[in-house]
């Protein structure tokens, strides 16, 4: 019988796995989680808001999503930055519209609950939070693409509260190159970012939005770290030298990003933090595609509008096929990037509630981060370094953001 070396490995992940699910925090551990101020850079929850109607008051116990308040309490979580992504091929027409909706949709969950959440724009909102005991809400949109070519509807999000904006998604738009579709011939690039995409960059530095170059094209990357008069982030990355993703960050990159002052919040899915993982779903990527595709036809044979919601599940169907790697696999990407960027340039930034469940066993929701911290325990971390991954180092970011923001503004017009 011939056997498969890659489905042998991720056995053996999935081993290891079942031992990272039942890890115990101590209380040392969870003293360090609760004196923190936990800040996670990238949730997709606000999907979930306007297409389901969920609640993130809800203490569903069948709730499989990553977030909720009730979560976020038990895990110590005090500022989520909600994505507000715009789904480019289904919002053509309309991309502002649905950035505006989504933003609404954040600020009513707000509304819904003053006494256990806020909204936040600022570092000192987020200190503000923490001592009420609420859960910080800010906003980040997810993609260029959502300001349409327009200078003043970036200015218009800005004073709508949003923080940060990841230069393009998943797609190249008209001034910024993606890693997404870099190697389709199809898709007309732009050599990393036009005159108009610096244009951009230094706007969101006047402004005080800081520069996401996650999903970026590498040469994107490096035109926003030259362009950029402030530190930039990376909301939602990990590290190509241990999973070859072209979303993940070189060393190199890593290294430039600690240069300019910014940081790299480590993505949890586990297609970029564990290269079984990643080399089993492009195995069925195709089969995958073409059974998706199948099934969304037919929902729209049948006049039904296909939401996030719907693929969502859809995708969950296939991930679940593959074992989740380790919780090891997160934290070796942690350990990585804080080795060759510095301990001051990483952070979290789970992409909770846009990864279809596909987070390393033992991190099912934001109620188990302090597994992050125990297992930062573990290989030796101090209590200070690992409240500078869990929050310390976003929050140093963004108040040098604010800093070369007020710089700028003071500065006389040319």
């Amino acid at each position: 019988m011939k056997i498969n070396l890659l489905w042998v490995a991720l056995l053996v992940c999935s081993v290891a796995a079942a031992q990272d699910s039942s890890t115990v925090v101590s209380a040392k551990a969870r003293a360090i989680q609760d004196s923190a101020i936990v800040i996670d850079t990238h949730a997709d929850t606000p999907q979930r808001f306007l297409d389901e109607g969920f609640d993130i008051g809800s203490t569903d116990p069948n709730d499989i999503g990553h977030i909720s308040l009730e979560k976020a309490q038990r895990g110590n979580l005090g500022a989520e930055f909600f994505s507000i992504w715009v789904e480019p091929e289904t919002n053509k027409g309309q991309f502002a519209k649905h950035t505006f909706d989504l933003i609404d949709a954040v600020y009513e969950q707000a509304a819904r609950h003053p006494d256990r959440m806020m909204m936040a724009f600022s570092p000192d909102d987020i200190e503000r939070a923490h001592r009420e005991h609420k859960l910080a809400a800010l906003m980040g949109i997810e993609g260029g693409h959502s300001i349409e070519n327009d200078i003043h509807l970036l200015r218009d999000y800005y004073r709508l509260g949003v923080r940060y904006m990841t230069l393009t998604w998943s797609n190249t738009n008209e001034w910024g190159d993606s890693s997404g579709d870099i190697n389709d011939p199809k898709v007309e690039h732009h050599n990393g970012l036009t005159d108009f995409g610096k244009q951009v960059v230094v706007e969101m530095n006047r402004l005080g939005m800081m520069v996401d170059i996650s999903h970026v094209a590498d040469k994107t990357f490096w035109d926003a770290i030259a362009t950029s008069k402030a530190p930039v982030i990376a909301s939602h990355s990990s590290a190509r030298a241990l999973v070859d993703a072209p979303r993940n960050m070189t060393d190199d990159m890593l290294k430039a990003v600690a240069k300019n002052g910014g940081v790299v919040q480590v993505n949890f899915f586990d297609g970029f933090i564990d290269q079984n993982f990643s080399n089993a779903l492009n195995a069925q990527r195709a089969e995958h595609a073409a059974a998706i595709q199948k099934q969304v036809d037919e929902m729209k044979a049948q006049g039904k509008q296909v939401t996030y919601v719907d693929m969502d599940r859809l995708e969950r169907e296939w991930i679940s096929k593959i074992p989740r790697p380790p919780l090891k696999s997160l934290i070796d990407h942690i350990d990585h990037i804080a080795k060759v960027a510095g301990i001051d340039h990483v952070g979290l930034g789970s992409d909770f509630d846009g990864v279809s469940g596909a987070t390393p066993q033992g991190i099912d929701s934001a109620a188990d981060l302090p597994k992050i911290t125990q297992a930062l325990l573990d290989r030796g971390y101090s209590a200070d370094d690992i409240r500078k991954i869990l929050g310390e180092n976003t929050m140093r970011v963004f108040r040098e953001v604010e800093r070369v923001s007020r710089e700028l503004r003071a500065a006389p017009a040319k």
